[in-house]
């Protein structure tokens, strides 16, 4: 299935019905007075999350939604029914904005959550609310309310707790390859990775996590060069990040020079991601000597003036990577403990 992580939809609630303006006419009741009743209530338009879906592909075919009217109020007291509501299935992990606002109205991370995007308009009254002492036959009734109506953006962001960040080629596929059951194209050229992947990565019994993959950056990406930076929302509801870099580059690039343009688009795009929890890893080292893996690894880390942790591996080799692994279980669950630790 195509992958699609933006959609524009129209979504309109229902009017309110409108009331009645009527009078009882029976025999032997000369002075029946108003009986005219209430319109309903127009129904309101939902987005529901749902872990069955994982694209937003369905709504390229179906943009516009609307929710039924109330029905207008009746003669002898009788009140319109209230219009049924719309609900729209949208996957796990879905915000929505407000096209005209630019304003975000939820974010939808739980299977079931609801979250209302439109809401029904009011019936009007009939003229049984509008009888008094000086006014015993009112003629006067309300319309009902128009229902909301909005243009919605929907952004899927996947729910993963690890994100890949690297190059085009750094070996990003690879190692979700190898670390769990994900299949997604590998191959010896750039930009083989057009969508984002999801792997669970299992570590042992009720121990494990999810990987996304997500497009290779290049310099520029903020300003929109490339594919990578499409996606690199992708990475904003993670809470670790796995920087992976090409220790010996097929055009000769310095390692170092490509973490720091890394840096760079992640400093334009969301300077928060810079301050996330960021480990690097230095990766395809199996094209460096054994006797040599040691210092050449040392000589980048500083250059780099790397403080946080970092790994030589070799995704192709399955060199260290299960050392990865292990070490962000163990960092998923201290950071389990101290939530835990916290008071309510």
């Amino acid at each position: 299935m195509k992958f699609v992580d933006e959609a524009i939809i129209k979504v309109q609630a229902g009017n309110g019905g409108d009331g009645c303006a009527s009078f009882r006419r029976e025999k032997f009741i000369p002075f029946g007075g108003p009986n005219g009743g209430d319109g309903g209530d127009g129904g309101s338009v939902w987005l529901a999350a749902d872990e069955g879906l994982n694209t937003l592909i369905d709504f390229r075919h179906q943009r516009n939604f609307k929710a039924q009217r109330g029905q207008n109020g009746m003669g002898s007291d009788m009140y319109g029914r209230g219009g049924e509501d719309t609900t729209i299935r949208v996957p796990v992990g879905t915000t929505v904005i407000n096209v005209d606002t630019d304003e975000i109205i939820g974010d939808l991370t739980t299977h079931g959550q609801k979250l209302l995007v439109a809401k029904g308009g009011r019936g009007g009254l009939g003229n049984i609310h509008f009888k008094s002492s000086t006014n015993r036959a009112p003629r006067r009734f309300t319309t009902g309310t128009p229902g909301e109506e909005r243009e919605l953006k929907l952004e899927l962001k996947v729910l993963a707790d690890v994100g890949l960040l690297g190059f085009p080629n750094a070996g990003k596929s690879t190692f979700i390859r190898a670390v769990s059951a994900a299949t997604p194209r590998v191959a010896d050229y750039p930009f083989t990775t057009l969508q984002p992947h999801l792997g669970v990565v299992s570590v042992g019994p009720s121990q494990g996590f999810v990987v996304a993959d997500i497009p290779g950056l290049i310099e520029g990406a903020a300003e929109g060069a490339g594919l990578g930076i499409q996606f690199l929302k992708h990475v904003s509801r993670t809470s670790l990040l796995l920087h992976l870099v090409d220790v010996a580059p097929l055009d000769g690039a310095d390692p170092v020079e490509q973490v720091r343009i890394i840096e760079g688009e992640l400093q334009r795009h969301d300077p928060e991601l810079l301050q996330r929890p960021r480990w690097l890893l230095l990766n395809k080292i199996d094209l460096w000597a054994p006797e040599e893996r040691e210092a050449n690894a040392r000589n980048i880390i500083t250059r780099l003036d790397w403080r946080a942790p970092w790994f030589a591996i070799s995704a192709a080799e399955r060199l260290a990577t299960r050392e990865v692994c292990l070490a962000a279980q163990r960092f998923f669950d201290e950071r389990h403990a101290e939530t835990e630790e916290l008071p309510e």
